[in-house]
């Protein structure tokens, strides 16, 4: 099954203010394998960023002003994510933004049922513990070092990393497109018996170690 693991930049934290989104990153799984394709764009919000913002992220105007517009990549965006789980941590976030770009852009709207909130599972596995993308780095000992600022592709990689640990599936699962050899090997394995045999002590035994007891720990035993 093939997946999208996305994340986004914005100039600000509220659709309703007006704010846009500056960075997609998105990278593909198929069945939690990096397949190495990816959407990756920087973008003209047509507006400021704000302050706060630029704190997180590091995107100034000037480095902004001359990408292309979310219009002008939305076809390119929809095509990569088409017919695929989309995989977020606090979607509602993204998503807000992403249709609200959609939207100015006369395009249809991403559904919800195609989302997988990591920040759900997190809260459903870990109530009361840290959540944030950080603190599930921290928990499953992913290397987050890099992480400076928020940037959308890094924090896809590490997304995927985290996605994979949280559907405790640290391996990807083997396809053995030979099974005639599998049903072969079988009957080998019917034959042998794994159970173990059950080896009690003897009389002489059981006197040898009650002596010891005896001698060993008379004051506190007996």
């Amino acid at each position: 099954m093939k997946e999208i693991i996305l994340d986004t930049e914005t100039t600000g934290l509220s659709v309703k203010d007006g704010h846009r989104i500056v960075e997609i990153g998105c990278i593909e799984l198929d069945n939690l394998i990096p397949t190495k394709k990816i959407f990756h764009c920087y973008l003209n919000p047509e507006r400021k960023v704000s302050e706060d913002a630029f704190k997180v992220h590091g995107y100034s105007d000037q480095f902004l002003s001359n990408k292309k517009k979310f219009s002008e990549i939305a076809d390119e965006f929809l095509k990569f994510i088409d017919n695929k789980k989309i995989v977020i941590h606090n979607a509602d976030f993204d998503i807000a933004h992403l249709n609200n770009e959609l939207l100015l852009a006369n395009k249809e709207k991403i559904s919800k049922n195609n989302i997988v909130d990591t920040l759900d599972i997190a809260r459903n596995r870990f109530p009361g513990s840290g959540i944030s993308l950080d603190a599930l780095c921290k928990r499953f000992r992913i290397d987050n070092s890099r992480r400076e600022k928020h940037t959308a592709l890094l924090d896809c990689e590490l997304l995927s990393k985290v996605y994979i640990n949280l559907l405790d599936q640290k391996e990807p699962k083997l396809n053995f497109s030979n099974s005639s050899n599998i049903k072969k090997n079988e009957n080998n394995f019917k034959s042998i018996n794994y159970s173990k045999k059950v080896i009690f002590p003897s009389a002489d035994e059981i006197k040898i170690h009650k002596e010891f007891m005896k001698k060993n720990f008379k004051r506190n035993f007996y």
